[in-house]
């Protein structure tokens, strides 16, 4: 992968400051917000001057960036195995970022006994627990018309393992707003403890699109077919709104896009009803500038949606649900419509409404300029690279001028620390002798 069509520029190393990233899989920026926004992070990490080890037990997926073209060094560890102690030793990290909670569960102990003056950042990409809850109740509702989803479904293992994760490291990095909110009131993590880091964007370089109203033609759904609620509004959009668009609009196309596409998902593409599975898009940028109106008919998830941020830098104005949107406005007017999905509302009546909205957005050229040039104002004003990497930089420097007492302050931190250090601890060390065995 050219890192220049990424958009990044290698940065001389500026001092002697060490951080070791550790994946849950190899970045894979042109397939997921995810492997985006861990890019943002490695960018960030090598402007202030680290010298960077990303080292991931997952395989290494057909489109993961080479990043060894920035200058960081790319190491595979295993699970369970003394060698990742071998490789903390030598490494001696002054930062360790873990990505998602369960590379802390699995690799927290350890750097805490080898490496115990190592600020410990957790990235959490989306609350996990907040996902799958809703996801549970979605299905629960649909299958069931059982109640709906309510924040008793976050008192669940999930949640218990991750907010454990937020309080055993000394900053956890939020994409959501609405979940910075939600982890401070509802699970009373202190506000010390987490910064809030949506997606970091180069908006000095960006430019209005160019391609007008008139010159676009199709609309386009977008997202990795791994991610479960990206598949889900697939479905949604075949089997309950895409025939109701077609009814107004018969000429019309819908083009989906997304990385890992399966077997029952091309086996939807269908030509004769405009309905084309493309997989994966090399440049999402281009076919998605090329597209009249995006479509994210998102019915669970959380955190934030990088196809609709895409979008926005794209000048695509978009229909989407109350959960698509979330925690991306942040006070600021929605560059597109926006459908409110709750279990009170029938589906049915909830896919004519997205419908309605998707058309009416595609035919309608004063509002959607209107909603384009909005679009770019919330870009500017909530995704600024700039202003987030200043805040994050003061942060981090904040925390380890005085990181003993940040830990002291943080006393079930160090309670879930100490527990955890010893019951994992002896878990990996008997899972690994037992290795030894086979």
């Amino acid at each position: 992968m050219n890192k220049t069509k990424l958009g990044i520029k290698k940065e001389p190393a500026l001092g002697h400051k060490k951080l070791l990233v550790l994946g849950y899989v190899w970045p894979e920026p042109n397939s997921s917000a995810a492997g985006s926004h861990m890019l943002s992070l490695i960018q960030f990490f090598l402007n202030q001057g680290y010298q960077i080890t990303y080292a991931s037990p997952a395989q290494r997926g057909e489109h993961k960036i080479d990043l060894t073209q920035l200058g960081v060094e790319e190491v595979p560890i295993q699970l369970n195995s003394c060698s990742f102690d071998e490789l903390l030793i030598t490494l001696n990290p002054d930062t360790v970022l873990f990505d998602r909670f369960m590379l802390e569960e699995q690799f927290g102990w350890r750097v805490t006994k080898h490496c115990p003056n190592a600020i410990k950042i957790l990235d959490t990409e989306d609350l996990h627990c907040l996902r799958q809850a809703r996801q549970a109740a979605f299905k629960r509702h649909q299958k069931h018309k059982d109640r709906p989803f309510t924040l008793d479904d976050l008192h669940c293992d999930v949640a218990k393992r991750e907010i454990a994760a937020i309080f055993r490291c000394d900053l956890t990095l939020v994409i959501s707003d609405y979940e910075i909110d939600l982890l401070q009131e509802h699970f009373k993590v202190p506000e010390q403890l987490l910064f809030h880091c949506p997606f970091m964007l180069e908006m000095n370089t960006h430019s209005a699109s160019g391609i007008d109203y008139q010159d676009r033609q199709y609309f386009i759904s977008i997202g990795n077919f791994r991610h479960e609620p990206n598949w889900d509004a697939v479905l949604w959009l075949k089997q309950s709104i895409w025939p109701l668009i077609r009814q107004q609009l018969p000429k019309a196309e819908l083009h989906i896009y997304g990385a890992y596409p399966p077997p029952k998902a091309t086996q939807l593409h269908n030509p004769k009803q405009g309905f084309l599975v493309k997989g994966w898009a090399e440049d999402a940028k281009q076919v998605m500038e090329n597209a009249k109106v995006c479509l994210a008919p998102l019915r669970f998830g959380a955190g934030i949606k990088g196809k609709l941020a895409e979008a926005m830098w794209c000048g695509t104005p978009n229909v989407t649900t109350n959960l698509g949107m979330e925690g991306m406005h942040m006070g600021k007017p929605w560059p597109g419509y926006i459908t409110e999905l709750t279990h009170s509302i029938d589906l049915k009546q909830h896919a004519k409404d997205f419908a309605v909205k998707a058309v009416e957005l595609y035919q309608n050229q004063t509002s959607w300029q209107q909603y384009q040039s909005l679009g770019y104002e919330l870009l500017i004003a909530n995704f600024d690279k700039e202003l987030i990497q200043q805040k994050l930089a003061s942060r981090l420097n904040s925390i380890g001028l005085g990181l003993i007492k940040h830990r002291n302050d943080n006393f079930i931190g160090q309670m879930l620390q100490h527990h955890h250090l010893k019951s994992t601890q002896y878990m990996s060390q008997w899972i690994e002798a037992k290795n030894k065995l086979i």
